[in-house]
């Protein structure tokens, strides 16, 4: 009986036991389910460098006089500048780089360039910036005896032979330094590397006997554009001048100018539709941005320019940027006021309407200037490319080891467009004893950040052998390069107060949780 009794008291006693605990397990559990916080959070005004996107800094070599790129004084653009001939200062973290190939019209670039090519990427790597590689034949225009007269041919670009394996001598150089290009321009036909003025690609200048582009003239370009997207790695942008060049290569040469621009569902998977972008040189300087938006007809149509083809490839442009790199330079102040600061012009529509995520910060200094003076310009150095507020977010106090971690972000995106490279999201638990960091990549893909408001809804499972304790949050938008992806000067920096830590690239949520 003694026995039995104990056996029953035993029994007991482990059913109160097991009762407790499902009920202290209960409690655990509803606590991470119910104890949350909102946490708010200040914008900043602040004009802070973020990378692949702002006011550029305009750099160029020759390879017949080669001048490599200077660590020292890449660093420095980090920090505001006043650049020559302007009224403000731009603080950049890319740079524009002309490769002038001068010297190899008729032979193959030289060891001595590729070499020092490379230095240039590594000074770019070392003083946490990019590069926007151009590379051309000539930069100069040659006035004379000729229709447009400021310029005249012979150009002195080069033959597509040569082109095609001056890419291929090059494509080692773009794989391997993918990390510091921010996206590579076509460059290669015509002077100054915009697929106009050319001595081998049709003239479509007043200076061209036919005044428009035949089918051989777009297919050798076409074949130019698949080479260089074959040398660029898949995960990098190629920009092209005119919005036509890019209906033409994917849908032939007679593409209509309606033809459908880039969606969503077709954006940001290594496409070529997708790999595709823009850069427009003479952004706001005309109707059509001396002909940015100009259908430069074939062999069986016309060359035409008038309020249909402008709205047409105006409508593309808009639709397809939302998902491409954009951005250039402005190249006349003839167009003002379109081109001032609004209530009198449109430009900041203008960027956000063409999603621009950088600009020439050296030219044109003419129509810049005005952004300072009409007193735009800070709105346009904040919001050039993306620009990512925190505003509030639903953050849980515990979490029981085992079970899963749920948060809100709710972020706004000011600027004119969202990322154009992909980047990882990753949430950082940091112990706040010991310093540890556990990091947890999230699902959210920051290129779909589009100008306006997202919220952003993730669940990350808390590991079983998750050491228990006090950490901080912390979001850290990384380079995807691994090479890169612990520098802060590569890391997203939100546009809040109290937020940034520069010593690590990280942005804190400004809330700490227990692991239970």
């Amino acid at each position: 009986m003694m026995i039995k009794n104990n056996s029953r008291y035993a029994l007991s006693v482990s059913l109160v036991v097991m009762l407790m605990a499902f009920s202290c397990k209960d409690k655990e559990l509803n606590l991470v389910q119910v104890e949350r916080v909102n946490v708010n959070y200040t914008q900043s005004d602040e004009d802070f460098p973020n990378p692949e996107r702002g006011f550029y800094r305009y750099s160029e070599t020759h390879s017949s006089d080669y001048s490599v790129l200077n660590e020292a004084e890449l660093k420095s653009y980090r920090v505001p500048q006043t650049v020559q001939s302007a009224n403000y200062q731009v603080s950049s973290t890319l740079v524009f780089r002309y490769y002038i190939l001068d010297n190899v019209v008729n032979t193959a670039i030289s060891a001595n360039f590729l070499t020092n090519l490379k230095k240039d990427f590594d000074a770019a790597r070392a003083a946490g910036v990019k590069l926007i590689p151009r590379f051309v034949y000539t930069a100069t225009a040659k006035p004379g005896n000729c229709p447009e007269g400021f310029i005249c041919p012979e150009y002195g670009d080069a033959p597509k032979a040569i082109i095609l394996s001056h890419i291929a001598q090059l494509k080692p150089l773009l794989r391997d330094n993918a990390d510091v290009i921010a996206c590579v321009q076509l460059g290669f036909i015509g002077t100054w590397g915009e697929q106009y003025y050319s001595d081998f690609f049709g003239d479509a200048s007043l200076n061209g006997s036919q005044g428009k582009l035949t089918d051989n003239n777009w297919k050798d370009r076409i074949e130019v554009i698949k080479a260089m997207l074959d040398a660029v790695p898949s995960d990098r942008m190629v920009q092209l001048r005119y919005p036509q060049l890019k209906q033409r290569y994917l849908y032939g040469v007679n593409s209509l100018l309606t033809s459908a621009p880039l969606t969503e569902s077709g954006a940001f998977n290594e496409t070529e539709i997708a790999r595709l972008g823009y850069h427009n040189d003479c952004f706001m300087a005309s109707v059509n941005d001396f002909g940015t938006y100009e259908d430069y007809g074939n062999s069986a149509s016309p060359r035409a320019s008038n309020g249909t083809v402008l709205t047409a490839l105006k409508d593309y442009f808009k639709a397809d940027s939302k998902f491409v790199v954009v951005g250039g330079e402005t190249c006349s102040d003839d167009f003002s006021p379109s081109n001032d600061c609004e209530p009198a012009g449109k430009i900041q529509a203008e960027f956000a309407d063409l999603h621009y995520s950088f600009i020439n910060a050296h030219y044109n200094t003419a129509v810049n200037n005005d952004w300072q003076d009409g007193g735009c310009m800070d709105n346009i150095k904040r919001n050039l490319g993306y620009r990512f507020v925190l505003q509030s977010a639903v953050l849980p106090d515990n979490v029981v080891r085992g079970t899963d971690l749920s948060f809100t972000l709710n972020i706004k995106n000011v600027g004119y467009a969202s990322p154009y490279n992909k980047r990882p999201a990753k949430l950082i638990l940091r112990h706040t004893e010991t310093g540890e960091l556990k990091t947890f990549e999230l699902v959210t893909d920051v290129r779909k950040w589009y100008s306006g408001d997202h919220k952003i809804v993730e669940t990350i499972k808390i590991p079983g052998d998750f050491p228990t304790g006090d950490y901080e949050l912390l979001l850290h938008l990384p380079d995807a390069y691994a090479s890169i992806a612990t520098r802060p000067e590569f890391s997203i920096r939100f546009a809040n107060n109290d937020v940034w830590e520069a010593t690590t690239g990280y942005n804190k949520l400004n809330h700490s949780l227990k692991v239970n």
